[in-house]
């Protein structure tokens, strides 16, 4: 018997996906993103200076993300990571891992000496806040682009693919897309899954939270992503088309 979900989803059924450009009207570019109860605002700052790092080298712009949960994302309050000393090992990771997913897709020498900066708040976590956080951060990137096409700042897009990301795992030896936070908890595979637009591969992130899993079984994980995403791409697309500059 196959494994029930308590939102009677089928296996390879996305939870209910809402994706609002311009959220955030004072950010270069912005877009509300709702996976089912987990919803993320990411929004997309330009500034005209490169990280130091970067500064005296070749023209090269620069892309990278931030990430924060707020207090009440969870079910109990979670204090702010500045009140600990700083972003946590976790939020680190997911920082790092929006960052290469956008400077995947993105011809930096085309920004010149600027830095973009996607800043990606969960406003409430059920699951895949991670995956969330860069299916709209790119949807932010892709509109602060447009946005500097259309003040004449760059002459063409620094967008070369488009990016999307999504959770799958094995719970009770089922295979399921989209996993929200009671099936995560208790799954016995746990993968995220990065993908350009033409179905290659950015990043994939797969854990046994038990027994080892099969290559059958990432295989079977990772065509149940793709799938995913292509619907993600769409719905990015709508948005970005749907966005007022």
């Amino acid at each position: 018997m196959s494994f029930i979900r308590t939102d009677d989803r089928t296996a390879d059924e996305l939870r209910q996906v809402r994706i609002t450009p311009g959220f955030v009207p004072n950010a270069e570019g912005s877009a509300l993103i709702e996976m089912g109860n987990t919803r993320v605002i990411c929004c997309a700052s330009v500034e005209d200076k490169l990280p130091p790092h970067l500064r005296g080298q070749r023209s090269e712009g620069w892309v990278t993300a931030e990430y924060a949960m707020l207090p009440r994302s969870t079910e109990t309050r979670t204090s702010r990571e500045t009140g600990r000393g700083g972003p946590s090992g976790r939020t680190h990771e997911i920082q790092r891992l929006i960052g290469r997913s956008l400077r995947a897709i993105s011809n930096r020498r085309v920004l010149g000496d600027r830095t973009i900066t996607l800043d990606c708040d969960v406003l409430q976590a059920d699951g895949g806040t991670r995956t969330a956080a860069i299916t709209g951060a790119y949807v932010a990137f892709a509109i602060a682009c447009k946005r500097l096409m259309k003040d004449r700042r760059i002459t063409k897009s620094p967008i070369i693919n488009e990016v999307a990301a999504v959770s799958v795992g094995i719970v009770d030896g089922t295979p399921l897309l989209d996993l929200k936070y009671d099936e995560d908890s208790c799954a016995q595979v746990d993968m995220n899954i990065v993908c350009a637009g033409d179905g290659r591969f950015i990043e994939v992130q797969g854990t046994a939270e038990g027994a080892p899993f099969t290559r059958e079984e990432m295989d079977n994980l990772l065509e149940l992503g793709k799938k995913g995403i292509e619907q993600l791409v769409r719905l990015q697309r709508q948005a970005i088309e749907a966005a007022e500059l």
